[in-house]
């Protein structure tokens, strides 16, 4: 009885250290210890190549066995495909999760965060404005897709509590509630976006913090190292080369270069800079997880192709067989193929008027003399040509052998080749020169009058 008594003069005590003092989120607990916190950038448009860094950046951190990992957030949002497979690998993760709002958690940035197992904003940040737009930045209308996107939102936001309504209300413009004891309310056609002090109020976010480690000393975990998630050399540059304009003005290049180096051989610097061209196409789709190693495969076969049809005669079919290679490498490399279709498109068409300017500026150059018989038969050279006849016109001759119609005849006591305007003519008949044509000596026979 005793210690039933003391456990009830226990548990007021223990209510009142729940409700005061500034409440922690319920984060994992499996991962313990005095690991480094890992600080890892989203500071870029959500897509595949973000997707590969932080993969790489959470696979460091077990490795290392980080104690929490923090999600540093300053994005516009990007593609829905990678969010999904952002936000599971927050999810799944063993080590606890702090997304800490630095800049703007816009769209699909406002689904990584709440994910995360603690959100911390800092001043003068921003949190949600999460609805669908397409590759031109207009507002899909879409319903199937916008439920579906709002379905994703609010699970999020249950994850950790959070009211799914205002995940709800980033995502559906048509979507309205008033919320009068935290003073946020919506209208219809307006989209959500809060303020860390609109956050902190909704439970969206569980403090304001100016700094990364505040924010981390927070969470309990100040005297730890931090340790800042870098992006290599070749992430920079892959996240350089896949920018659309970029892997369009590459996709030109490549295409203008590797063709005017086949039409117009010897000079090599086209032929240079187009497969330079595809190759850092090719790399930086690599880097970024867009592209296999099927698709390096997919190139060289193409340019091998390519080549040899210019050697081997197969009446074009190499050529098309490369072409084909070419454009299926082009666009499985590309995160996307609407983006691929769209940007080899524009450097195709730019790439043709580029290929015909040069091809007529070195036309004398162009494969195609390889065809064409250019050379001459000159005088200065030793070649003697056949010289003109015109003082046979109108002589008088007889045919010394059947003109078939072209036989010999003599005319003024010589010997020529003779040839008649199509019929027949026996030998030993008299015969008149018609017509002289350079050397060619037309006759006909002589009507004798009795």
């Amino acid at each position: 009885m005793l210690v039933c008594l003391l456990m009830l003069l226990a548990l007021p005590s223990v209510s009142a250290a729940s409700g005061s003092g500034e409440a922690r989120p319920s984060v994992k607990t499996d991962v313990a210890g005095q690991g480094p916190v890992y600080v890892i950038p989203v500071d870029q448009r959500i897509e595949r190549g973000l997707q590969a860094f932080l993969e790489r950046g959470f696979k460091e951190a077990r490795k290392y066995e980080a104690s929490l990992i923090v999600l540093t957030i300053d994005t516009p949002g990007g593609l829905v495909a990678s969010a999904e497979e952002i936000g599971a690998l927050i999810r799944d993760s063993r080590i606890p999760v702090l997304a800490y709002i630095e800049g703007d958690a816009a769209s699909a940035g406002s689904y990584l965060a709440l994910n995360a197992d603690a959100i911390v904003m800092k001043p003068g940040s921003m949190m949600g404005s999460a609805s669908l737009v397409d590759g031109s930045g207009r507002a899909i209308e879409d319903a199937k897709l916008i439920s579906f996107w709002k379905a994703k939102m609010t699970g999020a936001a249950l994850l950790n509590r959070r009211d799914p309504d205002i995940a709800a209300g980033m995502t559906d413009r048509n979507l309205v509630f008033d919320k009068p004891e935290i003073g946020l309310k919506k209208e219809k056609g307006e989209i959500t976006a809060l303020s860390p002090e609109q956050a902190l109020k909704a439970g969206y976010a569980d403090a304001i913090e100016p700094t990364v480690k505040e924010a981390a000393d927070w969470m309990g975990y100040g005297g730890h190292d931090m340790i800042q998630v870098k992006h290599t050399g070749a992430e920079k540059l892959s996240t350089f080369l896949t920018n659309p304009i970029v892997m369009t003005i590459l996709l030109f290049l490549g295409i203008a270069g590797v063709v005017i180096e086949l039409l117009v051989p010897g000079f090599g610097v086209f032929g240079i800079v187009g497969i330079v061209a595809f190759v850092l196409y090719f790399f930086g789709n690599y880097v970024a997880g867009f592209a296999g190693a099927e698709t390096w495969l997919l190139f060289i076969a193409g340019l091998v192709m390519l080549v040899l049809e210019v050697f081997v005669p197969s009446f074009g079919i190499l050529g098309l067989l490369g072409s084909a290679c070419l454009i299926a490498g082009v666009v499985r490399a590309a995160f996307s193929l609407e983006h691929a279709l769209f940007s080899l498109g524009i450097a195709f068409g730019a790439a043709v008027v580029v290929i015909a300017i040069v091809v007529m500026v070195f036309r004398d150059r162009g494969i195609w003399n390889r065809f064409i018989l250019s050379s001459s038969l000159t005088r200065e050279e030793g070649f003697v040509p056949v010289a003109p006849l015109p003082e046979l016109l109108g002589e008088r001759g007889v045919s010394l052998t059947p003109l078939r119609p072209a036989g010999t005849a003599e005319i003024g006591g010589r010997r020529f080749d003779v040839i008649t305007e199509g019929g027949f003519i026996a030998a030993s008949v008299p015969v008149r020169v018609i017509r002289v044509e350079g050397g060619k000596v037309v006759v006909q026979t002589i009507q004798v009058e009795g």
